[in-house]
């Protein structure tokens, strides 16, 4: 497990970068933009980025394998952060969506970290290695957000631009960290059972339950918490500290159950692990939609909506390394990658256009038919065992 630890760690370093940009991204874009509407493009820029890079990684991890492309992509990242400073400086808004993108392309590969410590592990240990890579980013949840508060004023006549040059330095370590972490066994070596079409290993009723608890997953929770720092800081008019510690509170609830998650799958089951995150996300949107516009609102909305995504994702996720065969594992993953975070690319793209035209309570609201999908998923998918059992 020393190996799934090291990624753990990495983690922790890449995401960090990641959470300050997802902090930092609405408010220097209401600042920088040309328009309104545009503030959230910088942090949509970043999932864009990613949705884009999926399938390129993939490519790239089966070419140079995994060690190789994490360490080009983290040194890619570190100058994604390093242009986004610059660009700050400037005070020009699309130098800093150029810095975007590059951070977007490498966090392609920070998702892939979970997916390597399954190939570390036995079968039975799959839940358990996701959870501990993703608990990594508990670290990142507190990092990132005092990153971008300590550093702010770090370059004269430029709010934050110091930032994003520290978070480079991260970037930086992150690289180091990835060229010392030991390759894994292949273990595709004892099947040699020829890879299935796409089309056939996507007509499995759990790979479309693993795929849509994911992808639900994050759409909700980026089209809510991109929306967040703009509703609080710039329409709600609550302080930077206060929505320094919201979104803190929301990173931290997203990634400190990583701790137990995995456990708790082994102990109760992936489906009904999905049900509870589902009700998770469900009630945050009743608390964001109903419950008013204070800090204590905004914070207990999105600490929820932190904990039904972990669920949420680690269930799907560990769901989805049972639908496929060691030689198929990348293609598997980079189609299911591709699918979720495109998904977040669009709703992140869609945020700031819905906060600006229907408001915080309808934003929230709009969510619920994906919730209510997963749960007709999971019920089709009984279904269909139960048919095939009588």
């Amino acid at each position: 497990m020393q190996q799934v630890w090291m990624l753990s760690a990495t983690q922790a370093l890449c995401m960090s970068g990641g959470f300050l940009f997802f902090l930092l991204g609405g408010i220097i874009g209401s600042q920088l933009a040309p328009a309104p509407a545009l503030a959230t493009l910088p942090v949509s820029i970043v999932i864009v980025g990613l949705a884009a890079s999926v399938l390129p990684a993939g490519m790239l991890i089966r070419r140079l394998g995994r060690r190789t492309a994490f360490v080009l992509s983290a040194l890619l990242a570190g100058l994604g952060c390093t242009i986004a400073g610059l660009g700050i400086h400037a005070a020009n808004f699309w130098i800093f969506c150029a810095g975007a993108l590059l951070l977007g392309a490498n966090n392609a590969m920070v998702m892939q970290y979970r997916f390597a410590a399954v190939e570390y592990v036995t079968p039975e240990r799959a839940s358990k290695a996701i959870a501990i890579v993703m608990s990594g980013a508990c670290v990142a949840a507190w990092l990132g957000p005092e990153i971008a508060v300590r550093s702010a004023d770090l370059v004269a006549g430029a709010h934050y631009a110091g930032s994003f040059f520290v978070g480079a330095g991260f970037y930086a370590l992150a690289a180091i960290l990835l060229a010392l972490t030991p390759v894994a066994a292949r273990a595709a070596d004892k099947d040699t059972r020829p890879p299935r079409p796409l089309l056939e290993i996507a007509a499995q009723a759990d790979f479309r339950v693993a795929v849509l608890a994911a992808l639900v997953s994050y759409a909700v929770m980026s089209f809510i918490m991109t929306a967040t720092p703009i509703s609080m800081h710039v329409i709600d008019l609550h302080d930077e500290i206060a929505t320094k510690r919201v979104i803190q509170g929301h990173l931290l609830a997203m990634y400190l159950p990583s701790l137990a998650s995995g456990w708790i799958i082994s102990r109760f089951g992936i489906r009904p692990v999905i049900v509870v995150g589902t009700f998770l996300m469900a009630s945050c949107v009743a608390i964001a939609a109903f419950a008013g516009h204070k800090v204590l609102h905004y914070g207990w909305a999105l600490v929820l909506l932190g904990v039904g995504w972990n669920l949420l994702f680690i269930a799907g996720t560990t769901l989805l390394t049972k639908t496929y065969r060691p030689q198929e594992r990348v293609q598997v993953q980079s189609l299911n990658d591709f699918m979720v975070f495109g998904s977040q690319a669009v709703a992140s793209l869609m945020a700031g256009v819905a906060l600006a035209t229907i408001g915080w309570q309808r934003l929230n609201l709009a969510t619920l038919p994906l919730l209510v999908a997963v749960l007709l998923s999971l019920a089709f998918a009984a279904r269909r065992r139960q048919a095939k059992q009588t």
